[in-house]
């Protein structure tokens, strides 16, 4: 344990009605849900850049945090790791996600890069074995540093693509060292600005063969984990290649990648692109590629990714019904893709947060649960599109458009509306919530 967080002791599950707030009063790790526990099904992960490397600061204004290990010395750089392990032991979160830049000082070239990446893998490694913290996924950060302005695959200078692929393999490399149970991609800068100086032909091309060397790393590697694309419509970018679900699955498809890759789904995100969480899960799920979440929550005011931690339980809830419906996670998990408001100084702050969050997403889970086990909700949808399972179904499904005349006019079809019982079905999920 280090002094950052000294009067904080390990917090514990105190039920419902505890006033303690240093303890968590809906997430039992230990509960057993649906044949498994809570800490197996939620595979909480905390995210280094947001609680560890994020200075504080915003458009407006710089930083406000003033933390101990902030500073370009590798010194300082195991000073984070030992604050931020010890976070995790209080938390008693059992995964960390991190890109290369969150956890080692930015050095002259690759090679300083790669030297300084690799001794903090070695760090890492001796923190993981003695608290039994483990990796969810790994990354690279390709659009903090001036040379991704333009992009990193999509950059129009070869000489960034380069460093982009060399970079990435570094990562994957430390990700297997680490025992890594996924290798993720956020395309930050994979978009443009304006189509006056951009080849959109040109930049899928470069994007899909450096994902294609990714899943070729990966098995030459042996590595067994998922790699995870995470969408995004913009920011930073004015647009983003991989802008949605949907638009990840047709990139993929073009390249021959459905069956290589999945999607690592952020809340912020989802809203971002004008959609729901659980839409773009809904929409993961039925095309065969989900694979994790980033679980935070956006400002409904505000135009940009705000990245805050969840509280709000229904919503949460209808995810977590989705990832359920999908067979709860594989390799994935609950990553806290979320960050403190800058006014939020105190160490204090950061573990309630999480404390927060860990609470939110386990009553938002046992109500999803409760909802699946109940299936009433799955009844209605069933019973809704019954009539597609009988013989007339069918054989529509299996006709043309001239037979399908020639049998409307036989049996004198003329549909009348039924109802969709939205609100009846919104009453039964407020049941559970």
């Amino acid at each position: 344990m280090t002094d950052f967080f000294k009067d904080i002791s390990p917090i514990a599950f105190e039920g419902p009605h505890t006033k303690n707030e240093f303890a968590f009063r809906h997430y039992n790790p230990d509960e057993v849900v649906l044949g498994k526990t809570l800490k197996e099904h939620l595979r909480f992960s905390a995210a280094y850049w947001h609680s560890f490397a994020w200075p504080g600061g915003d458009p407006f204004g710089g930083q406000t945090f003033d933390r101990p290990w902030f500073g370009d010395t590798m010194d300082l750089a195991r000073i984070k790791a030992d604050v931020a392990f010890d976070m995790f032991q209080r938390l008693g979160i059992p995964f960390f996600c991190f890109h290369d830049a969150d956890v080692r000082p930015e050095g002259t070239d690759f090679a300083e890069n790669t030297r300084n990446l690799e001794e903090m893998v070695d760090h890492f490694a001796e923190k993981m074995e003695a608290t039994g913290v483990r990796l969810l996924w790994g990354t690279a950060n390709l659009f903090s540093h001036r040379r991704f302005m333009a992009g990193a695959a999509t950059n129009p200078d070869p000489e960034v693509f380069a460093f982009s692929a060399a970079t990435i393999k570094t990562c994957m490399d430390a990700t297997i060292k680490l025992g890594g149970e996924n290798y993720v991609l956020w395309g930050g800068r994979e978009g443009y600005e304006t189509l006056l100086n951009t080849d959109l032909g040109r930049e899928r091309q470069q994007a899909g063969r450096m994902l294609q060397m990714v899943v070729d790393y990966k098995h030459k590697t042996g590595f067994e984990g998922a790699i995870l694309i995470e969408p995004k419509p913009q920011e930073p970018t004015k647009h983003q290649y991989d802008y949605d679900v949907a638009t990840v699955y047709g990139f993929l498809k073009e390249f021959g990648l459905e069956g290589e890759v999945q999607v690592n789904i952020e809340q912020g995100h989802a809203i971002l692109a004008g959609h729901s969480f659980e839409h773009e899960l809904a929409m993961a799920r039925e095309l065969g590629i989900f694979g994790s979440i980033d679980m935070n929550r956006n400002d409904y005011q505000s135009g940009w990714d705000t990245d805050q931690f969840p509280n709000n339980v229904p919503e949460v809830a209808l995810a977590y019904y989705e990832v359920l419906k999908a067979g709860g996670f594989a390799t994935g998990g609950t990553n806290f893709d979320a960050k403190l408001r800058r006014q939020s100084l105190d160490p204090e702050d950061l573990i309630l947060a999480h404390i927060g969050g860990m609470d939110t997403c386990a009553a938002g889970f046992k109500a999803a649960a409760a909802l699946l086990e109940d299936g009433a909700l799955e009844d209605a949808r069933t019973d809704r599109y019954g009539v597609w399972d009988t013989e007339f179904g069918r054989t529509l499904m299996q006709s043309d458009l001239s037979e399908i005349e020639t049998l409307t006019r036989q049996r004198a079809i003329n549909p009348r509306p039924k109802s969709g019982r939205q609100e009846r079905l919104e009453n039964l999920v407020n049941r559970f919530v």
